[in-house]
């Protein structure tokens, strides 16, 4: 899947889904060892994540949003996608 963020200890995927499991553009992110899925609308679709973490997550997404729902349009259509700066 790829990586398109890191920071803080949190990596930040998304990948293009057949089948679309997950309904909604979302992304996948993983912090020691615990895993969320979070719509980029910022709805938490499954899993769970550290209070501070997600904290840091949703705020890397607003900063972030256009570039996570081009890098969504490029990944559906099979295209290439591109890294996203992480949190400083």
């Amino acid at each position: 899947m790829p990586v398109l963020s890191a920071f803080y200890g949190i990596i930040v995927r998304m990948y293009r889904e057949t089948g679309e499991r997950h309904k909604l553009p979302h992304i996948h992110a993983e912090y020691s060892g615990e895993e969320i899925v979070v719509a980029l609308d910022g709805s938490i679709i499954e899993g769970s994540f550290p209070k501070g973490k997600l904290k840091l997550l949703e705020a890397w997404m607003e900063i972030h949003k256009e570039e996570l729902e081009a890098n969504w349009k490029l990944l559906s259509n099979g295209e290439q996608f591109f890294r996203i700066d992480p949190l400083r």
